[in-house]
């Protein structure tokens, strides 16, 4: 399927985010005067996340830049959300339900060598290592809007490729329908997946699933970083999907395994909570989440993310006039 360039979308003048403020270095912890009171010992000593005056230190940045290519898919008229929120407030539960659980405690994760496997229904099922994903596809640059279930939004200039790409490096039979994601299962690394309590409850490893023609759309991106640089262990590393049009839980972090069926797969909100995380979970402002509204969101730019200004929330985040034909004929309240 082709698609038309990304319409140059635009935000007010008084949310742009100045390039010296998403240059900071600045934690959200630290701007919420967090101490090293409020985490255990173990904990803080593991991380190395406090200097010897008690205050809140940013961690390493262990990432390696990367070289890539502009997209037409991109839109450059997003003011970006400042690269240390897009590091610091996140949600893998993985390593814990605070948002600021996931950079505190995933940064000795080891994310290479790794491996990512795609089989199922296809003619040549294949393997990949890391380094293969950059020898084996040209890496773009897009900068996407990210709209989180929880009614807050970022911009973020994601480094990656088009799904569509790795799978027909695989070859999808005729009767493939649909694509199940996995995420690693390594509970030595990811205390959420050991202890139900840090985990949120969740029965790992998380699953995720799109259509066929969800996962082969243009804009569906296999990504491996970005601000310019590989991702962040708290962002997903080393690859993660990104499906700009649905809310975020759909972009599944740290893949190992996709698999090509001819069976809707289960997917872990939705095994969660049925009659609140939908398969298709397409961002939509007429249909409200059962406990709060869908129709604005909070945007997460320049200050605090409490004083973050709300703004409307856009069908299918933005994105409505590249993915609306997919959903032809689809009732999106009972398909939510």
């Amino acid at each position: 399927m082709f698609i038309k360039k990304t319409s140059q979308l635009t935000l007010s003048e008084n949310e742009a985010t100045p390039e010296a403020i998403y240059k900071q270095r600045r934690t959200i912890l630290k701007a919420l005067g967090i101490t090293a009171a409020s985490i255990p010992l173990a904990q803080t000593a593991q991380a190395g996340l406090f200097d010897g005056f008690g205050k809140k230190e940013a961690p390493v940045d262990k990432r390696r830049a990367l070289a890539s290519a502009s997209s037409p898919y991109s839109n450059k008229a997003l003011s970006l959300t400042p690269e240390d929120k897009v590091l610091q407030y996140n949600n893998f539960y993985e390593f814990g339900t605070d948002k600021s659980d996931p950079a505190e405690r995933a940064q000795n994760f080891k994310t290479n060598p790794w491996n990512i496997e795609i089989g199922g229904l296809v003619s040549k099922p294949i393997t990949l290592g890391y380094e293969d994903l950059f020898k084996s596809f040209p890496i773009e640059e897009r900068i996407y809007r990210l709209r989180c279930v929880e009614a807050w939004s970022m911009n973020i200039p994601w480094l990656g490729f088009p799904l569509a790409a790795l799978l027909r490096k695989a070859g999808p039979l005729s009767n493939a329908k649909y694509v199940a994601f996995e995420t690693l299962y390594d509970p030595k690394q990811m205390p959420g997946q050991a202890s139900r309590r840090l985990g949120g409850g969740i029965d790992y490893p998380y699953v995720e699933g799109l259509r066929l023609d969800e996962a082969m759309h243009p804009l569906t991106l296999m990504s491996v970083g970005l601000y310019g640089k590989t991702l962040a262990p708290q962002n997903g590393a080393p690859i993660r999907l990104v499906v700009p049009w649905k809310y975020g839980f759909k972009s599944i972090k740290s893949v190992v395994k996709i698999t090509l069926t001819d069976k809707q797969p289960p997917t872990t909100w939705n095994i969660l909570a049925p009659n609140e995380y939908g398969f298709y979970a397409n961002v939509n402002p007429k249909v409200d989440h059962p406990r709060w509204s869908q129709a604005s969101e909070r945007f997460i730019g320049e200050g605090s993310i409490f004083s973050s200004r709300r703004q409307p929330t856009k069908m299918f985040n933005g994105y409505e006039s590249q993915v609306a034909s997919l959903y032809k004929g689809l009732d999106l309240k009972r398909n939510y």
